[in-house]
């Protein structure tokens, strides 16, 4: 075995820490997306004379007996001695699912990309029925029968309508193409052979211009062989095999989704007129330093989901594959927009999500991908990290200079260097000789540790974790199928796990148990990062496609899905080291579609600069929008040294982000909060003590995304799905079903910022919105409204919606797990009608015995009508609903109490407040000044002290 020499080692990561646009293909150098690109262009061209070459054989149509799925077999013009076959399934919920293979072909495609990303096999429908005509077949569903799908037999086009309207169109242009297996033509063949004369999967070298397949393939062999990028070549052995296809949304011109990007939510053109960029958006997960805050360029992760949306509905797709998939977007009107999807391998597998709304697009994602799961509560404090704590006393320094400063935070982090030579698994006795006891100095306050594990394998025989590995036959393959595959990392000479061979998994929960650390706690959770896979000395920094995985399947047909396999199986591990088991903390750089059930992510190394902070809340929002719901960008950024603004601003970014860690680079200055002057130190603990005072809001979105699969960060068309002004905001967002609305700064020197109030469009009224720490009320309109705001260094643009109840923990703590018996005060935002509602899910935060329901789930409300129920015609009041209270947990934090009541907007002085049945509280009341209900101002505020009412316990207090 070779070994890596230092100087080696840092002249590759030298070269890998700046993000170099040579060290990463455009569509122009990858040869499939040049010739899906160029069929496109040939379609433009052609105009009216263009026609999709795949017609559907409307005598082999097949229905079955409960009339769900149909098959029937597609033809092509161009090729028509190759077969190929299509499936239509309509599940419960009326997602289509639409599959497309080659039959009988010379190899097999690779078709296993949706049982990675699926939590389970769909159930179809019972209420389907086909109606084949001479044109298409065709089938009505849905409660009203208003959904259709139409699939037409020539050319092959599938549409999705509701209401007679197409809401999504697959091949409409004629851009789908499959391209066949083929065998590799010979040196002595010259031209095109005569129509009829090819054989099989045969292929011609050269394509006259009068040749209909060079009309629809092009002139040329065009890289199906091989291919050439920099200084790596990629061998093709089994030639062409991409898959081309359209996908437009006639009636939608606003689309969001295909993670992860740095760019915009709200996706802009990548051609048509004046398209924002000139290269497709790229799906395919790479390890990218530096990246460009507004870039088509992949990054670290890739979800094919996309959302389309208009004033009448949502609707979306989930594309099934694996490969490198580049997608063409193209606005071609405000009404509708026409997307192109070239992937490399993989069959056609695409599920059309009908919607109508966001909350049932969200829905039907979750029923098939699943729903992000719900976290470990303490994960959603404050997370301290950075490349590298250098020793056990690093750490504990670090931890007792947070405790000096009153600063809380929940979790410290160790890079790469706490393991010896880079060796995962094996600490660095040198500077952690103690690893048993700094974890349990740590655990001592309730507080956890995170420490790095990365999917490259030190080769070397002294290291037991690569040694195993290699005599169990888990690693990656060279492209022969046979060696072990070879590349440089942090590791020096490294290989690399194929956890989609399945003796790899149990194997890999065993080798975890180290990490309980031996006679101490299980108080460390994991990190994955590198998990693209990342390697250094490879092409475009990752492994080389024609490396063979468990199946044969080559590297590229499953790129995209191997950093999912990786953080999926360490989640297992972790969770599985104690007994019973308790839920992991797993951080993830690399995803697909389904990551979201095993974890959290980042957007990876960001600049510490304002153009990456605020690209960073876009990035979090297109992430959550894609199932990704725990989500977070680096405070700070990763490289460089931001300057104490622009630190103190991307603090408040982090706090109102679902996951919140500061990190930096091993090459920037020590940052930690409390190493800043006054006043930014007092600032920035003050953002953490917000942050921690709002857990009980997060961890309550958290439980709503669990179970429905809406995001915990929730962008305007999410939530006002109608108000058009708010399709394209995507630098201010609501906070799961809070009523919280908040609006980062991401400029340098603002003092102000504007903010949109959406129109309600439920009661077609406009709604009040109050300042959070000053109650000061703005009032919306009811087209919307856009407000000037104060936004001093030390002040965060965050409202209330009138009509929701916030309940927060206001007693400052070192870290969240000692938050458990601390009482609540509730925040009761009145709307103009003078009601108010909110909900707190509470359980221990820790195990998985709330799936046993062992929680707490309570739904506050304030009416009217509730308190003209009681005597002395009371005129508003605060009740509380119960559910499931009797359960073991809720006993044991049944002393827990409710310590504080704000109410804000009462319309007049109340002269009576009491728990119902009891004696009189503890109230002042404070006049509102210049507010009323067409103006701004300061609304009325009545504070109810210590009511001493309990969260396990039904109550009501009589405002009257």
């Amino acid at each position: 075995m070779r070994s890596l020499s230092l100087l080696a080692l840092l002249f590759i990561i030298q070269e890998a820490v700046a993000f170099k646009a040579h060290d990463f293909k455009t569509c122009s150098q990858a040869g499939f997306c040049r010739r899906g690109r160029a069929l496109s262009s040939r379609a433009k061209e052609a105009k009216s004379s263009w026609k999709s070459p795949y017609t559907l054989d409307a005598s082999s149509i097949n229905i079955a007996l409960d009339q769900s799925t149909f098959t029937a077999g597609v033809k092509s013009s161009l090729y028509p001695e190759i077969k190929f076959g299509l499936e239509l399934r309509i599940h419960d919920d009326g997602v289509v699912r639409v599959r497309m293979d080659e039959v009988g072909g010379l190899r097999k495609r690779y078709d296993e990309a949706a049982s990675w990303a699926l939590i389970a096999e769909p159930t179809n429908s019972r209420d389907i029925k086909w109606t084949t005509g001479k044109k298409d077949i065709r089938a009505a569903y849905g409660s009203k029968k208003d959904i259709e799908v139409v699939v037409a037999f020539e050319p092959l086009r599938i549409s999705l309508s509701r209401n007679g309207k197409e809401q999504i169109v697959l091949n409409g242009e004629g851009l789908l193409h499959m391209e066949h297996f083929r065998n590799k033509a010979t040196p002595t063949e010259e031209a095109a052979p005569k129509e009829g004369e090819i054989t099989e999967g045969e292929a011609q070298v050269v394509m006259k211009a009068d040749n209909p397949r060079a009309w629809f393939e092009g002139d040329n062999e065009d890289d199906w062989w091989e291919e050439t990028f920099s200084s790596w070549t990629d061998s093709k052995p089994k030639g062409p095999e991409s898959l081309s296809l359209d996908i437009n949304f006639p009636n939608h011109g606003t689309v969001y989704g295909i993670p992860q990007h740095a760019t915009r939510l709200a996706l802009p053109s990548t051609t048509g007129d004046s398209p924002t960029f000139t290269d497709p958006y790229r799906l395919y997960n790479a390890d990218v330093f530096e990246y460009i805050a507004s870039s088509p360029v992949s990054l670290y992760g890739s979800i094919p989901l996309m959302h389309a949306h208009s004033v009448d509905s949502t609707v979306a797709i989930f594309d099934a594959v694996a490969s490198e998939t580049w997608i063409d977007v193209s606005h071609s009107s405000e009404k509708s927009t026409e997307t192109h999807w070239i992937s490399e391998s993989g069959i056609l597998d695409v599920f059309l999500l009908p919607g109508p709304t966001p909350e049932d697009v969200f829905r039907q994602y979750a029923k098939l991908t699943g729903s992000a799961v719900l976290p470990a509560q303490w994960s959603l404090g404050y997370h301290q990290c950075r490349w590298n704590y250098i020793s056990s006393d690093d750490v504990r320094t670090v931890q007792k200079r947070f405790d000096e400063e009153d600063m809380p935070v929940d979790v410290f982090w160790l890079d790469i260097e706490y393991s010896a030579d880079h060796k995962y698994f094996i600490w660095n006795d040198k500077t952690f000789p103690d690893p048993v006891d700094m974890v349990n100095d740590v655990a001592a306050i309730g507080r956890k540790m995170v420490v790095i594990v990365d999917p490259h394998l030190k080769r070397t025989s002294d290291y037991p974790v690569y040694k195993e590995a290699s005599e169990l036959g888990v690693l990656v393959k060279t492209k022969d199928g046979e060696g072990e595959y070879e590349g440089w990392c942090w590791s020096g000479s490294s290989s690399w796990i194929d956890f989609f061979n399945p003796q790899a998994w149990d194997w890999w929960k065993r080798i975890f148990k180290p990490y309980t650390v031996e006679g101490g706690t299980n108080a460390v959770h994991i990190w994955n990062d590198m998990n693209e896979p990342s390697v250094f000395n490879g092409p475009e920094i990752t492994m080389p496609k024609d490396n063979v995985h468990y199946g044969g399947w080559e590297h590229r047909d499953v790129h995209n899905i191997n950093g999912m396999l990786y953080s999926n199986l360490t989640s297992q591990a972790v969770s599985a080291r104690s007994d019973p088991p308790m839920r992991p903390f797993v951080l993830t750089r690399a995803f697909y579609a389904g990551s979201q059930r095993f974890g959290a992510m980042w957007t990876g190394d960001n600049l510490g600069t304002w153009e990456h902070m605020a690209v960073g809340v876009k990035m979090v929002l297109a992430n959550s929008i894609a199932g990704m719901s725990f989500a977070g960008s680096d405070v700070g950024g990763f490289f460089g040294n931001p300057e104490t603004e622009m630190l103190v601003r991307w603090y408040q970014v982090g706090a109102f982000a679902p996951f919140f860690r500061a990190h930096a680079h091993i090459d920037t200055k020590r940052r930690e909060p409390f190493l800043l002057d006054q006043p930014y130190k007092g600032v920035i603990r003050d953002i953490l003590r917000l942050r921690y005072s709002l857990l009980p809001v997060w961890y309550t979105a958290f439980r709503e995304t669990s179970v429905t699969g809406l995001p915990v960060l929730r962008p305007h068309y999410v939530v006002f799905p109608k108000d058009k002004n708010g399709f394209d905001i995507d630098d201010q967002y609501f906070i799961g079903s809070s009523g919280l609305l908040v609006k980062p700064v991401t400029e340098k020197g603002q003092t102000e910022a504007s903010v949109y109030l959406p129109e309600d469009e439920a009661f077609r009224l406009w709604q009040v919105y109050y300042d959070y720490f000053t109650h000061h009320a703005y009032r919306g309109a009811a087209k919307g409204k856009t407000i000037t705001v104060p936004a001093a260094l030390d002040q965060i643009p965050l409202f209330v919606r009138g009509g929701s109840i916030v309940p927060t923990r206001e007693r400052p703590r070192r870290a969240s797990t000692l938050m458990k018996n601390d009482p609540f005060t509730l925040r009761v935002a009145l709307s103009k009608a003078g009601t108010a509602r909110g909900e707190l899910y509470l359980d221990d935060g820790e195990s998985y015995s709330h799936q046993q329901g062992q929680f707490i789930w309570r739904e506050f409300i304030s009416s009217r009508d509730l308190a003209a129920e009681k005597p002395n015609d009371a005129v508003d009041g605060v009740a509380l609903k119960s559910f499931n209270p009797s359960n073991d947990y809720a006993k044991s934090i049944a002393n827990v109490r409710v310590e504080k009541i704000v109410l804000v907007g009462l319309s007049s002085k109340p002269s009576s407040v009491k728990v119902e049945g009891g004696e009189e509280l503890v109230w002042e009341y404070t006049p509102g000044v210049s507010a009323s209900e067409k103006k701004e101002g300061t609304p009325s505020l009545l504070t109810i002290k210590d009511p001493r009412v309990l969260v396990t316990k039904d109550w009501a207090i009589v405002v009257q």
